[in-house]
C-alpha cells in the first residue's frame, strides 16, 4: 500500500524535474536579456537594464534581413512539406504496390540521418548540378526534413481513419473533390496543423543544413550563432531569442484553441 501511495508523488517529482530541465534555460535567456553586462555572463546579474531591447530594435539593422529570410524559408518549406508529405502519406495509406515499405523508409531517412550528412549530400548535389546557392537552395534543404514530419503525422492520422468512409462518400454520389473537402480534410486537419507547426519550427531554427546550403546568406539562427562566436553585444542575442519565443508562442496557442474541440473526428478512433 505504501508503494502504491508513493508512486504519484514520484511521478509528479519526475514531471517537475523534466519541466524544469526543459524551461530553466529559457528563463536564463530572459534574465540575461536584461543584463547590463554586454560581453560576459555573470551570475547573479549585477545590474538590470532594458536598453538592449532598444538597441536590437533601432541600432542593429542586420537582424531584420536575417529574420525575414528565416520566416520566408520556413513558410515556403512548410507549404512544400504539407503538399508533398500529405500526398505521400495518402499514397502509402491507400495503395498497395511493390516497394511501398522501401519508399516509406526513404521518406523518413532524411530526418533520421545526422544533419551534417544531409547538408554535405545537398551541397555535393548542388555543386554537381552547377546550381548556385540561393534562397531556393535553402528551401530545398529544409523541405527534405520538413516533408518527413508532415508525412509521419498525416500517415498516423490516416491509419486511425476508417477507410470505408471514402467508399461510403463515393457511393452516396460525392465526387473526388467533395470527398476530399468533406471527408478527408476534416479527418486529417489537426494532423496537418501539427505537422505544419512542427515543420515550421524545425525549419526556422535549422543551423546545420542551412550552413551547407545558404552560401553567403544569413538566416536568423546563423546570425545568432555568429553573434555567440564573435560576441559584440551578447544581451542583444538574448533579446532576439526572447522575441522568437514570444512570436512562436502565439501560433502554438492559436493552434491549441482551434483544435481544442477536434479530438473526435469521424472515424478517427477506428
Amino acid at each position: 500500500m505504501s508503494s502504491g501511495k508513493s508512486t504519484p508523488w514520484a511521478l509528479r517529482l519526475a514531471t517537475f524535474a523534466g519541466m524544469l530541465f526543459l524551461h530553466l534555460p529559457l528563463l536564463f535567456i530572459l534574465l540575461y536579456a536584461f543584463s547590463a553586462e554586454d560581453k560576459s555572463f555573470v551570475f547573479p546579474i549585477p545590474e538590470f537594464t532594458a536598453k538592449w531591447f532598444s538597441v536590437a530594435w533601432n541600432d542593429r539593422p542586420d537582424i531584420w534581413p536575417a529574420l525575414a529570410l528565416s520566416v520566408k524559408v520556413a513558410l515556403i518549406a512548410t507549404l512544400i512539406a504539407l503538399v508533398l508529405g500529405s500526398l505521400a502519406a495518402a499514397a502509402v495509406w491507400r495503395s498497395k504496390f511493390f516497394g511501398r515499405d522501401s519508399i516509406s523508409l526513404l521518406l523518413i531517412l532524411p530526418i533520421a540521418l545526422p544533419g551534417i550528412i544531409t547538408g554535405i549530400a545537398l551541397r555535393s548535389a548542388f555543386n554537381l548540378a552547377e546550381i548556385s546557392f540561393s534562397f531556393w537552395t535553402i528551401v530545398v534543404g529544409h523541405a527534405t526534413f520538413c516533408v518527413v514530419v508532415v508525412y509521419n503525422n498525416v500517415l498516423a492520422r490516416f491509419r486511425r481513419t476508417a477507410g470505408n468512409l471514402i467508399e461510403a462518400s463515393m457511393d452516396l454520389g460525392a465526387n473526388g473533390l467533395q470527398t476530399l473537402r468533406h471527408i478527408v480534410l476534416p479527418n486529417i486537419a489537426t494532423a496537418l496543423l501539427a505537422g505544419g507547426m512542427l515543420a515550421f519550427a524545425l525549419s526556422f531554427d535549422e543551423v546545420v543544413v542551412t550552413t551547407f546550403t545558404a552560401g553567403q546568406q544569413e538566416t536568423l539562427p546563423i546570425w545568432m550563432l555568429g553573434e555567440l562566436m564573435r560576441p559584440r553585444q551578447r544581451p542583444v542575442t538574448n533579446v532576439v531569442a526572447v522575441f522568437v519565443i514570444a512570436i512562436t508562442f502565439i501560433p502554438i496557442m492559436l493552434a491549441f484553441w482551434l483544435t481544442r474541440d477536434t479530438q473526435d473526428v469521424a472515424g478517427s478512433g477506428k
